[in-house]
């Protein structure tokens, strides 16, 4: 995607496999570029969200393993690095996806190999998940499209909740890589965004996207959602995932079960963009079996942003002392869900269709 007219992904390798990735914290004031090298780089920009979204979160683990072989390929280094990954995050389930896939192979390999071994898997999921991404906005296409159509009329307004975009990903992004897809086509897209509390990943990530892709937006408060689709101003729903379960419960950032609510009231699509990688083939009640991440209660309780002075700071918004719960995902059950968009195409959210996704899915867990 573009910054500044500039192509970017949101992690690249150049030369001497030097890996690079945007440090999302200082978006939209700043955007920082920076070098991971050691293994506790991997795990600290994935557990303190320098990188997130699920589908990033898994292929930065994946270069987490080709640097950690890089300096110790020993069966001692393979499973502290496989332990210390997964200890960062315990909702997004391509982070367990991409360690499974990289322990199971460089478990099996000479120590020697390993380093060559693992980059190379990690060159190929990176690879990947552009391929999903872009297929994922193929087939979400085809929804807006007919939209539009049963409207006749060539705009449509689409509401998205906290950033599923390319910075979520390597590129494309999954709720946003249709609508990136559907303007190349010359559709005339507008776009709510929520502003995601608390971390306000819709404010500062995806309107910052948006922007510098010349899609139109509109930023709205969490809960002004449900107001706009009352009075006929919202068309379609467009979500990611952390985590889908077997019969398609969706885990995804805290408010995306009310907007489900708001759409499945005021009869809207409410539509699932995620890669096959995100859901979890293990669990069959997303409600009562996904783990859900309780992140520090300050994230509640302070607002980061820019002052007139152009500094960025942390303001503390609520009274000293106040105590805050900080769940950072809900699930929204199968009922609501009018379909996944992956990219093997549309499927029902219901165990029996994703079964028939299981069997084209890469690198099930």
């Amino acid at each position: 995607m573009n910054v500044n007219g500039k192509k970017y992904t949101s992690i690249w390798i150049e030369k001497d496999n030097r890996v690079f990735i945007i440090d999302q914290r200082w978006l939209p004031h700043e955007f920082k570029i920076v070098e991971l090298t050691t293994i506790n780089d991997f795990a600290v920009s994935i557990r303190d969200m320098w990188v997130r979204g699920a589908p990033l979160i898994g292929v930065t683990a994946a270069f987490g393993f080709a640097k950690s072989m890089q300096y110790d390929s020993s069966d001692k280094s393979l499973e502290e690095t496989k332990s210390i990954l997964l200890s960062t995050r315990p909702t997004a389930v391509n982070l367990h996806w991409a360690v499974k896939i990289m322990y199971e192979l460089l478990i099996k390999a000479d120590q020697d190999n390993r380093a060559e071994i693992a980059l190379g898997k990690a060159k190929d999921i990176l690879k990947r998940d552009i391929q999903s991404n872009n297929q994922i906005g193929k087939n979400g296409y085809e929804i807006i499209k007919n939209i539009i159509n049963k409207k006749n009329n060539d705009k449509i307004n689409i509401l998205t909740h906290c950033n599923a975009g390319w910075l979520a990903t390597v590129d494309w992004g999954t709720a946003t890589s249709p609508i990136y897809y559907a303007k190349e086509k010359g559709a005339n897209i507008h776009v709510f965004v929520d502003e995601t509390r608390p971390r306000n990943q819709g404010a500062q990530l995806t309107t910052w996207e948006l922007s510098h892709n010349d899609i139109s937006h509109d930023l709205i408060v969490d809960n002004a959602g449900g107001h706009l689709m009352q009075h006929n101003e919202i068309d379609l729903v467009l979500v990611g995932s952390d985590r889908t379960s077997s019969n398609g419960d969706v885990c995804n950032k805290i408010g995306t079960y009310l907007k489900a609510l708001s759409a499945y009231d005021n009869d809207i699509p409410f539509y699932v963009a995620l890669p096959s990688s995100t859901i979890d083939w293990n669990i069959k009640d997303g409600v009562k079996n996904i783990p859900i991440e309780e992140r520090d209660p300050s994230e509640v309780n302070y607002v980061q942003g820019r002052d007139t002075s152009n500094n960025i700071i942390k303001v503390d918004i609520a009274p000293e002392r106040t105590k805050s719960r900080n769940p950072a995902f809900d699930v929204t059950p199968s009922r609501l869900v009018s379909g996944l968009i992956t990219e093997h195409g549309i499927f029902d959210a219901n165990y029996a269709s994703l079964q028939n996704l299981k069997k084209l899915s890469y690198g099930n867990i």
